[in-house]
């Protein structure tokens, strides 16, 4: 599962890269390119609504992707408390 936004990682091409081009184990392409995040500076509320607009699009109904972004998303690696 990938440690920004929480899409699952099945294959090898779900995954980001690295800034050395290696595939890297924790982010999906759609967060991490090239070794840096491609939303650099968002927040966990913005990547919340970020990520309930993308799963309405997707065909979901908002309330239960809101409640799976917050529920899903502060536990990952890149938005728990230091």
């Amino acid at each position: 599962m990938c440690q920004s936004c929480g899409m699952p990682l099945s294959r090898a091409e779900d995954h980001g890269t690295e800034q050395d081009g290696s595939r890297s184990k924790e982010y999906c392409f759609h967060c991490f390119q090239a070794g840096r995040f491609l939303d650099e500076g968002i927040t966990l509320e913005e990547k919340i609504e970020k990520n309930v607009k993308f799963g309405v699009r997707m065909g979901m109904p908002e309330e239960v992707a809101r409640q799976m972004c917050r529920t899903i998303l502060p536990n990952l690696r890149r938005w728990r408390k230091k």
